[in-house]
């Protein structure tokens, strides 16, 4: 019997933990499938069929889902539109941050990012591209896999104490996204120590074929690495502007830590880079 005062619907039990997980689940589904039927995500899930309807329409009534009859389908709620912009906030990424990064996309001519901590994890906070330079597509707002592999990861792994990176190498592993990545510990660590040293982190390869990025630690007022600012481009691409693009993002990381260092009063760019054009994003 539950407590008095309490529901028993609000009761820890494993079958609410297993709903709470399909109802997650079929959330995944209908986003990566740009919508689902019910058939669909009890196959992809492999529940029963009456399961699935009461989970989808359980999710309907939340406006996590809309379901459009006509087409016998799911799609996205506008519920998660609003916990997308409530993330969005919390994230916390100030004008001058943005301005930053837009202007590291100018001088580079590459897509930028701006990468920080969100509780333990390395999450990339901002974005600047253009069609023509575009963003790698999984380096989007609130990425935060493959620390290892990517060289926004690498420099802020770099800039750990030796117990926080032990701690968070155990429960991040260093899984092989292509041949070139770095699976070994040791030849990780021996990676990072060069990476200190040099205060950037090339990574060639090491996320996906055909993609370069170099980063460069952001310090916040009392020396630590807090955030990275990096740029992606094809091998070809970054070979060929291979020293134009280091120091773009050195001369960025800089202006970033002078920021963060003095604060809101210190601008992050002079004015006049602050502009956009037609064609640039920045999220």
């Amino acid at each position: 019997m539950a407590a008095h005062g309490q529901h028993p619907d609000t009761r820890d039990s494993p079958a609410g933990v297993a709903t709470v997980s399909k109802a997650l689940a079929i959330l995944e589904i209908v986003a990566d499938r740009e919508g689902a039927s019910a058939r669909e995500i009890a196959a992809a899930l492999d529940i029963p069929l009456s399961t699935a309807y009461r989970l989808a329409q359980n999710l309907v009534n939340a406006d996590y889902l809309v379901h459009l009859k006509e087409d016998r389908r799911y799609e996205l709620g506008f519920k998660l539109h609003q916990l997308g912009l409530s993330l969005h906030r919390q994230m916390g990424v100030v004008p001058a941050v943005r301005a930053q990064v837009r202007a590291l996309h100018r001088q580079a001519d590459a897509a930028a990012y701006f990468a920080q901590y969100r509780g333990s994890e390395v999450v990339v906070a901002c974005v600047a591209d253009s069609p023509t330079r575009p963003r790698v597509t999984p380096l989007d707002f609130g990425f935060h896999e493959a620390t290892h592999a990517t060289a926004f990861g690498k420099i802020m792994l770099a800039g750990m104490m030796p117990e926080q990176r032990d701690q968070f190498l155990s429960g991040h592993p260093l899984t092989p996204l292509t041949r070139h990545t770095l699976t070994d510990r040791a030849e990780l660590e021996a990676h990072l120590a060069t990476v200190g040293r040099a205060g950037v982190a090339w990574e060639h390869e090491e996320f996906m074929p055909d993609l370069v990025c170099v980063a460069a630690g952001v310090r916040g007022p009392d020396g630590m690495i807090v955030g990275s600012i990096a740029v992606s481009g094809s091998v070809t691409q970054m070979r060929r502007r291979a020293a134009a693009c280091e120091s773009s993002v050195r001369h960025s990381a800089a202006e970033l830590s002078r920021y963060f260092r003095a604060g809101p009063t210190a601008p992050a760019v002079p004015t006049a880079s602050v502009g956009s054009s037609a064609d640039e994003r920045v999220i």
